[in-house]
């Protein structure tokens, strides 16, 4: 099992628990035989999103068994469209941007599910949430010269399919992205002293353990706890529960730069 698990895992320099404890093996069980029906990973994609969907009528009209199970369902395949794209060499730039904006879709029907209007700035916290996750993995690996992702093994994307999914993102992802970044890279010259700080100070303000925190924040967790949430019949918990979350990632940029601070004393950087 570890041998398919190894083959078939996204590479990061943290995991999640949830996805890698509890989905993962159970989707991995699903590879080799809809590998073997040529199933392709992005109708896994459109079958994840539809449930998710799904889940939110149900959330909608007040039930709470059914919805906890299918966001279980779905994280299941959500991790198991990716298996599957890297074990049969089907990893497109359209399933990844497919697969990306279908959980925004979902994430935001599920919170307007159940807060009503307010869940489209929640849902919006929700991301950046996310985007946090994603920034540090990248600034963690371009620190130690490591490839953040690797290329697409097919080519051949539809080009207006394509260009329609790369829009929405450049819309709605893009400036988060680079909001964050701006501030994140501000920040590490603020505390650092240096227009150019140097390797150690950069690997000093992205350590593994920041990387964990943002990584177990990942959306195998967040609708395991949306799930508990709406099994219990308090939703409305979960989105509570964001402020925390950006709470502690708050703490995390805290500590991280007092980690780069203090390599930054120990240790000159270029000026220039």
């Amino acid at each position: 099992m570890e041998s398919g698990l190894a083959r078939t895992r996204k590479a990061r320099p943290a995991r999640e628990w949830a996805g890698e404890r509890l989905f993962r093996p159970a989707a991995q069980l699903l590879v080799p035989p809809l590998a073997r029906l040529n199933v392709n990973p992005q109708h896994v994609v459109l079958l994840h999103t539809a449930l998710g969907l799904y889940a939110a009528l149900l959330i909608r009209r007040g039930e709470r068994v059914r919805p906890a199970l299918l966001l279980q369902v779905k994280t299941l395949l959500d991790g198991l469209d990716g298996q599957l794209a890297r074990a049969t060499g089907q990893t497109t730039e359209t399933g990844r941007y497919l697969d990306t904006e279908g959980d925004l879709l979902v994430n935001l029907a599920l919170n307007v599910a159940i807060l009503g209007r307010p869940g489209v700035p929640v849902t919006l916290l929700q991301s950046l949430i996310l985007t946090v996750d994603f920034l540090w993995e990248r600034e963690y690996r371009a620190a130690r010269g490591e490839v953040f992702r690797e290329p697409a093994a097919q080519a051949g994307d539809h080009p207006v399919v394509l260009g329609a999914l790369q829009a929405v993102y450049s819309a709605y992802f893009v400036p988060q992205e680079r909001a964050l970044d701006h501030a994140f890279q501000s920040r590490l010259r603020r505390v650092t002293g240096a227009a150019t700080p140097g390797a150690a100070q950069r690997q000093a303000y992205t350590p593994l353990a920041v990387n964990t925190l943002s990584a177990n924040l990942g959306l195998a967790t967040q609708f395991l706890l949306l799930g508990a949430c709406v099994l219990s019949g308090r939703p409305h918990w979960y989105a509570r529960s964001l402020g925390v979350q950006a709470l502690a990632l708050a703490g995390a940029q805290v500590w991280r730069e007092a980690q780069a601070r203090t390599a930054g004393a120990d240790q000159p950087s270029s000026s220039g």
